[in-house]
């Protein structure tokens, strides 16, 4: 190839798939067997229309929402509840939960149906994702009592696991002061673990045990009312019990962890960045199973945090897998992504994710970044396939690129300032096989290096 038609040559132009491409790096296919439920578990359709019952009205809001392009306005809701024969409050209730099961989603703060929304009524799979992500939102259905402290209340939400496992492995009935002990024991175990024990004198037993023991009665009320409301228990006389959906969704959930236990990193014990670097080679799917069972081992705040540390590290790797837990996280992370926007080396991985999270069809997502953001996270794409990949798919890389042309790509990845801008270009020289074209790479990367232009 002679350097004018280098010069002439264009680029395919193809939609950016960053993680994805970073993926194939490493990726080493595995394949387990899908576990088989506890024997009385009812079969998918069963626990589907069981899921479609405790969602019905939120269907029909979001339904509602997405045909009138509402905002969720107070007058919008009054209308709702007038043509849709419900209260206000049903009303305001069922459009969060519409919201949080991924049934509505916001564009531009206009509904619109979300793809389970399209998908409710033929494909249970999808039913069962939108309910266990309400599972997942207890506590943000049913808001916690006002009066008690918020540290108070993560610890209790933080303990709720350990709760559920003892009704999932009683299969039946279980007495409140049952739980509450179990509760109490959790809280502390989480306190000792981490190490909140005061020096100087002897505490009182009661202030080192974790809230008072007067919250506790009250916050386990309010774990068991939120966990009753998304469907999962039932409550009577002193005692509560697991529902079938309940009782499946635990055993989702414990899977995930002994699955996350038993891989060969042993991801449930490690710290964010270990967790992705071992489930780097995953794909998606497994992977996925990984970041639920790691999440389930933390609370969502400390999670997000450690996810969001992760991705400000030197692996462009990790940057890319940590926004793919974060998409497992869902909603309780927008804050913390939307604050990531604002640091220049993690915007174009918050502005997909956001875009993907207020539902824009995944092929267009990347229509979100300027041309500037889509050349740096060309460049931090090829940095991760730089550290981990084979020559084959850095080259392939090139074809990912948004510039029209090769000279066209190389101007704006000279001025985009990414830090890995030269190692990436000396790379990619080394592995063209291309003489031309590998001499014009090489020339970029030493006038970038240089400071020239």
């Amino acid at each position: 190839m002679t350097s004018r038609n280098l010069r002439d040559s264009r680029l395919r132009l193809v939609r950016p798939r960053p993680t994805a491409t970073a993926r194939r790096a490493v990726t080493n296919r595995r394949t387990r067997p899908a576990p088989r439920p506890p024997e009385g578990t009812p079969p998918t359709a069963e626990l589907a229309g069981q899921a479609r019952e405790v969602l019905a009205d939120a269907v029909r809001i979001a339904r509602w929402a997405a045909a009138h392009h509402a905002e969720g306005s107070a007058a919008e809701r009054e209308r709702a509840a007038e043509d849709l024969r419900l209260t206000p409050g049903q009303v305001h209730a069922g459009w969060d939960r519409a919201r949080l099961a991924g049934l509505v989603e916001l564009h531009a703060g206009t509904a619109r149906p979300g793809w389970r929304l399209n998908a409710w009524d033929r494909d249970d799979s999808a039913v069962l994702r939108g309910w266990v992500a309400l599972f997942d939102a207890w506590p943000l259905v049913h808001p916690a009592p006002a009066d008690v402290a918020p540290a108070a209340v993560a610890e209790a939400v933080e303990a709720v696991p350990q709760v559920l496992s003892l009704l999932q492995l009683s299969a039946g009935p279980v007495l409140l002061p049952a739980l509450l002990d179990l509760l109490q024991q959790r809280v502390a175990e989480l306190r000792e673990e981490r190490c909140e024990v005061p020096y100087g004198p002897e505490p009182d037993p009661a202030a080192t045990a974790g809230p008072p023991a007067t919250v506790l009665p009250a916050l386990l009320d309010w774990a068991m009312e939120g966990l009753a409301a998304v469907g999962a228990l039932t409550l009577g006389e002193g005692h509560a019990t697991l529902t079938p959906l309940g009782n499946w969704a635990v055993w989702v959930k414990l899977e995930q962890i002994c699955v996350a236990a038993q891989s060969p990193a042993g991801h449930i014990e490690q710290s964010a960045e270990e967790m992705l670097r071992g489930c780097a080679r995953l794909s998606p799917g497994p992977a996925r199973a990984e970041y639920r069972a790691w999440l389930a081992a933390r609370t969502v705040s400390s999670a997000v945090t450690e996810l969001v540390a992760a991705a400000r590290g030197e692996d462009a790797l990790l940057r890319g897998l940590a926004f793919e837990a974060l998409r497992v996280v869902g909603a309780a992370a927008e804050a913390d992504v939307r604050a990531a926007a604002e640091e220049p080396s993690l915007r174009p991985y918050a502005l997909l994710w956001l875009a993907e999270y207020e539902g824009a069809d995944p092929e267009d997502t990347a229509d979100v970044l300027t041309r500037e953001e889509a050349t740096w996270l060309w460049v931090d794409t090829a940095a991760a396939v730089a550290d981990h990949g084979e020559s084959a798919l850095l080259v392939r890389h090139l074809d990912s690129a948004v510039q029209g042309t090769v000279p066209a790509l190389l101007d704006e990845v000279r001025a985009v300032g990414h830090p890995r801008t030269v190692q990436v270009l000396v790379a990619l020289a080394a592995a063209h096989p291309d003489p031309a074209l590998a001499k014009a790479v090489r020339r970029a990367a030493f006038q970038v290096h240089t400071g020239g232009a």
